[in-house]
């Protein structure tokens, strides 16, 4: 597989309030903007003038898009594969709204990813994984993809041939650009 370099979005307003997006979109706080441009100061050293640049066309990945890589790319061409993950009815809801009562669960960097696949009228972590799977199989250069949190562990998990149920197990955060090359997952 080529080397897929995968990027996430800055913090959103809506990232900080805890507060689910999905096909949602709420703007870039100052801090997204800032981790935005660290992340076009570290492309900066790379030269990706090969890769075929790809963008989630949610407002919120195409802002740091534009941020990250104006020094670099002159044209953002958006792909809908990369979109987020779809919550169905828990669209702009705090997490802390809709998580069970009594239930423990493992806070990351995105939220409690086992939310994702229980969401009412989500898209699930199955067809998250065969969207991923699709977009990973059609590529034919070194890609740079500027997407979300969820998607992005998936895409990195399904370019890793890991299951599904792995995805828990890759790191997430915002202002991060990991890489996976020759089955290597690392952070740049």
């Amino acid at each position: 597989m080529m080397p897929i370099y995968v990027m996430r979005h800055g913090e959103t307003e809506w990232n900080a309030e805890g507060r689910f997006q999905g096909a949602l979109n709420s703007p870039l706080t100052d801090l997204g903007r800032q981790q935005a441009a660290r992340i076009g100061d570290m492309l900066a050293a790379v030269d990706i003038s090969g890769f075929d640049v790809r963008v989630s066309p949610q407002g919120r990945a195409f802002e740091t898009a534009a941020i990250a890589l104006a020094r670099q790319v002159a044209f953002l061409r958006t792909d809908d594969r990369l979109r987020e993950i779809e919550v169905g009815d828990w669209s702009g809801k705090r997490r802390a709204e809709v998580a069970a009562t009594g239930e423990t669960l493992e806070e990351t960097p995105d939220g409690p990813l086992a939310l994702y696949e229980h969401a009412p009228g989500g898209e699930g972590f199955a067809r998250l994984h065969a969207r991923c799977t699709e977009f990973l199989a059609g590529l034919t250069a070194p890609t740079l993809c500027v997407t979300h949190g969820i998607t992005s562990r998936m895409l990195r998990t399904v370019a890793l041939g890991r299951p599904p149920a792995t995805l828990g197990d890759l790191p997430g955060g915002q202002g991060v650009v990991y890489v996976v090359e020759n089955g290597v997952h690392r952070q740049l």
